[in-house]
């Protein structure tokens, strides 16, 4: 019975770990966010803090597209961002479900 509680506090040491890791390498991320066929262009750090935004002077005629674009540039990124999160984090926990509603990281 001990060394099975050796053993899954060191697995869940290494999970830990493996998060942290996996955190990090988010955090570190750097995704561009596109609309218009390319018009308009985001690119958001892993963090979600906007670091660049282009826009294509042939959308500035148009005030609402433009904000419409940007607007839409700025999701696709976020969900860029989401995604690999999300399956790094998936990796770090080695597929273990967690309940619902719960969210990494933490």
């Amino acid at each position: 019975m001990r060394g099975n509680i050796a053993q899954l506090m060191q697995q869940a040491q290494k999970m830990q770990e493996d998060m942290q890791r996996a955190q990090e390498e988010v955090a570190a991320l750097e995704v561009v966010g596109n609309a218009g066929a390319g018009m308009v262009s985001v690119t958001l750090g892993g963090r979600m803090d906007c670091r660049k935004v282009r826009i294509d002077p042939s959308v500035l005629a148009d005030p609402e597209m433009a904000e419409d674009l940007i607007a839409a540039a700025f999701n696709d990124a976020v969900n860029r961002i989401n995604a690999v999160s999300q399956a790094k984090m998936s990796s770090a926990t080695a597929g273990m479900q967690l309940p619902p509603g719960m969210k990494l990281p933490f």
